[in-house]
């Protein structure tokens, strides 16, 4: 099978500091680390470096070829990522000596994918292969509609959270993506029940992740680390879960796999660089078996 992203692709700029700024405070950064980021990018490089088959929909401005091609490094298939005037998107983080962080996020390009060109991209797509999308571009519902008359899976991770975005694409769904806030958020923005027909699959940071549907609930622990830069680590879980399930794994240990490499990703600084390999990962679960 294959999964298909319609996802974001930014430039991140990570500032390391000692606490992060409250409102008027200006404070030195001991460092700066600029990669490849964004939500979609993540997820992509996570699938792939899972084993996954990942093709990726998106949009960069002129100076983010590199962008591209450290995905294309990876096994993502860049072929329909295309290029626009308006700037790669990119993100500003700042991360404290707690490994926790606040973002300032300019989406760009991301927000220039044309319904057509979304649309385009799943002509080759096969009935029970994936779209995966998150709330960081253009064209969702559109690519979520035309996925599900093609018979696809949508797996939509509902971030940033948008309640506008979620009450459009939710009856296109069959899997949401959110971590503890953003369930507390459709919580308190949608009908009560509207969630009760769609698979979700909810983490929790150090409290682990829970996959919930009518009549199942499934839970993984979190393995206890010693954080650098938890940046990303959403992204890496939903991606080497994602890349589990639709490799055939069982539930329980596609989501166990996807905890492993949610925990080696925060030991390290940065987004996308920090996903570990599968190799990295397997070692991690043998060595704690």
């Amino acid at each position: 099978m294959a999964i298909y992203n319609l996802g974001s692709i930014n430039i991140d700029h990570t500032y390391r500091m000692a606490h992060l700024p409250a409102p008027g405070e200006t404070i030195a950064a001991s460092s700066l680390l600029t990669g490849l980021g964004g939500k979609g990018a993540n997820q992509s490089i996570a699938i792939a470096r899972a084993g996954g088959a990942v093709f990726h929909i998106g949009c960069i401005g002129p100076e983010g070829g590199w962008t591209a091609e450290r995905m294309a490094a990876d096994g993502v298939d860049i072929a329909h990522v295309s290029k626009s005037a308006t700037p790669t998107g990119h993100a500003i983080i700042a991360v404290d000596d707690g490994a926790e962080n606040a973002i300032i996020l300019f989406p760009g390009a991301n927000r220039q994918i044309s319904p057509g060109a979304a649309q385009e991209a799943l002509a080759r797509a096969a009935p029970g292969d994936w779209l995966l999308l998150q709330n960081e571009t253009s064209a969702g519902v559109e690519a979520a509609r035309a996925a599900r008359a093609r018979g696809l899976r949508v797996c939509y991770c509902a971030a940033p959270f948008d309640p506008e975005a979620v009450r459009a694409i939710l009856p296109f769904t069959d899997l949401l993506s959110v971590n503890e806030l953003e369930e507390a958020q459709l919580a308190a923005g949608l009908p009560e029940g509207a969630l009760d027909p769609v698979a979700r699959l909810v983490t929790y940071g150090k409290r682990g992740a829970a996959w919930r549907e009518p009549g199942r609930e499934e839970r993984v622990g979190a393995f206890e680390v010693t954080p650098v830069d938890t940046t990303g680590a959403g992204d890496t879980f939903l991606g080497y879960a994602l890349a589990g399930i639709d490799a055939g794994l069982p539930l329980d240990q596609a989501l166990r796999r996807a905890s492993a490499a949610a925990a080696i990703q925060v030991t390290r600084p940065g987004a996308a660089e920090a996903i570990p390999q599968a190799r990295e990962v397997a070692d991690f679960l043998a060595d704690r078996a």
